[in-house]
């Protein structure tokens, strides 16, 4: 049985795809952040708006499963 997550081109691979998988999120979320017309921090902090950090939820993980789907292909 051969360990092929083990070797270091997999491995490498991997980190790599997690870390671009990452930088597209926040960049995808940044540009959710400015187009709303409100100030997310204050919202979900401050005012402790519930309905909202539900919808921010699962608008990141829908974003999460769309990169995810595009980057395992």
């Amino acid at each position: 049985m051969e360990l092929e997550w083990f070797r270091p081109a997999a491995f490498f691979g991997s980190i790599l795809f997690a870390l671009i998988g990452v930088v597209i999120f926040w960049l995808s979320f940044v540009i959710i952040d400015k187009i709303t017309p409100y100030d997310l921090w204050q919202e979900l902090v401050e005012k402790k708006n519930l309905a909202l950090g539900v919808v921010v939820a699962a608008t990141s993980l829908g974003i999460c499963i769309i990169v995810a789907a595009a980057i395992h292909g």
